[in-house]
């Protein structure tokens, strides 16, 4: 399919939590029965010389941490790009393998995994300087094109995007510098497809603790996004979330865009 066609676009990020234990719970299948234009992963937790699997009609490039088993994220994408870029230049966050921008026609396209605050908020400091770092690359994109960013942001940003919100306040992930530093982003021109659509959809959770039932029972967090240069809103067709896709801690989240 060419991009900028008559057809709409369809783009997936996943929090794959390891690709290779993903696999073993159906993540080709998913794929294939999906069909996207493009599939960005998070937390792949793997170097690409160790996949013994290939996904026939897409080009795949992979930033892979240098520490084992650990973070990385990948792009598969059945057109290929005009060009593939890698980190955002700051050296401790790039040695995560965090990062990829893959250059379009008509937009780049980067795929995030945030890093996470971790308990008792012991990474924040380093969260914060990545936030900063990570909008500044953004917008400098932005001055070129379009943008669209997708991943696993690691903030629920509203009491409604968290099933318990008022138990979690201040917890990684719902504390007040990280929806803070989520605002900010939003405020510099990229927009939330999912709450533009969908501003008042409740109960509607992209991660679940794999403790206590979490998922069965719905008790999630919103933390996986797909996000928009206001010059991409009125392309936007539908943001949805696959949350009955099983396969990772997470579920897919998917972003149509009308050509």
């Amino acid at each position: 399919m060419e991009m900028g066609s008559d057809f709409a676009l369809k783009l997936v990020s996943w929090n794959v939590n390891g690709l290779r234990a993903c696999m073993a719970k159906g993540f080709a299948d998913f794929l294939q029965a999906e069909d996207p234009d493009i599939i960005c992963l998070q937390e792949t937790k793997m170097q690409k010389e160790q996949a013994d699997f290939d996904f026939p009609g897409y080009t795949e490039y992979w930033f892979s941490a240098e520490k084992k088993g650990y973070s990385g994220t990948a792009v598969f994408t059945k057109t290929e790009p005009l060009s593939v870029s890698y980190g955002i230049g700051l050296a401790e966050v790039d040695a995560e393998g965090r990062v990829i921008c893959a250059e379009y026609p008509e937009f780049y396209l980067v795929t995030v995994y945030t890093p996470n605050a971790q308990r008792e908020l012991v990474r924040i400091d380093f969260r914060m300087a990545f936030e900063d770092a990570f909008r500044a690359y953004l917008e400098k994109l932005h001055e070129k094109k379009p943008v669209i960013v997708c991943g696993d942001m690691n903030v629920a940003h509203k009491m409604i995007d968290i099933k318990n919100a008022k138990a979690n306040i201040g917890n990684a992930g719902f504390s007040y510098e990280e929806r803070g530093k989520f605002s900010e982003l939003l405020a510099a021109g990229f927009n939330d497809s999912f709450r533009m659509l969908y501003p008042d959809r409740t109960d509607a959770y992209s991660w679940w603790s794999y403790m206590g039932r979490a998922r069965e029972k719905n008790v999630g967090w919103r933390i996986d996004y797909f996000l928009v240069t206001d010059e991409l809103r009125e392309r936007v067709e539908d943001s949805r979330i696959l949350s009955e896709v099983m396969g990772s801690d997470h579920c897919p989240v998917e972003l149509i865009l009308k050509s």
